[in-house]
């Protein structure tokens, strides 16, 4: 499925992966932000962000933790818990697919809210285009592709957003790249029309 950076919904149900992918760019986060992106989370995603054991914490998952925290504590990442309903949309999701259950809390309630699904994970990309419809689900390169096309982020901006992205050994430079040329290419076709 392809993605187009020449729109993206504002108000997105948010999973793991891309609440790290979105904090680890500063930049990025207050694009978004002026921009008027919103980001929320089920429970369980708040718990594998910020409470769920795991053996070797790196810096920088303790960086992004703290950064969390203090997004939170502005008020943003909203945190929402589910209904039995959700539960048992999860439960049937679950057999269909083998996702985590922070990525299936999300579908499942952006399903029940009608929100955006905002995930960098293929599988569940995936599975929430068949639930939800591929065009309420986005990525964090798709994101960034969107700010440089609306010119919340600037030619000059790119190179920034990956190095800070990079800095804490996130995976989507490529993405980033690929999103990057994708907003010039719409942008000019925009201008030519």
């Amino acid at each position: 499925m392809p993605l187009n950076p020449s729109s993206f919904i504002k108000i997105n149900v948010i999973d793991t992966c891309s609440v790290w992918n979105v904090l680890s760019s500063r930049l990025l986060l207050r694009a978004a932000q002026t921009a008027k992106c919103v980001f929320c989370c089920t429970a369980y995603v708040q718990y594998e962000c910020l409470d769920k054991p795991r053996n070797n914490i790196s810096v920088n998952e303790e960086e992004l933790k703290t950064l969390l925290k203090q997004e939170q504590s502005q008020g943003h990442f909203a945190v929402h818990h589910l209904d039995i309903n959700d539960l048992l949309d999860v439960e049937v999701l679950q057999e269909r697919m083998n996702l985590g259950k922070g990525e299936l809390s999300s579908i499942a309630f952006a399903r029940r809210t009608r929100q955006g699904f905002l995930t960098d994970d293929q599988g569940a990309r995936s599975l929430a285009a068949i639930s939800l419809g591929e065009s309420n689900v986005q990525t964090i390169p798709q994101l960034f592709g969107w700010l440089i096309y609306e010119r919340y982020l600037t030619d000059s901006d790119k190179d920034k957003v990956i190095e800070q992205h990079i800095n804490f050994d996130r995976p989507l430079k490529e993405y980033f790249e690929i999103m990057y040329q994708r907003a010039l290419e719409m942008r000019l076709m925009k201008t030519h029309a």
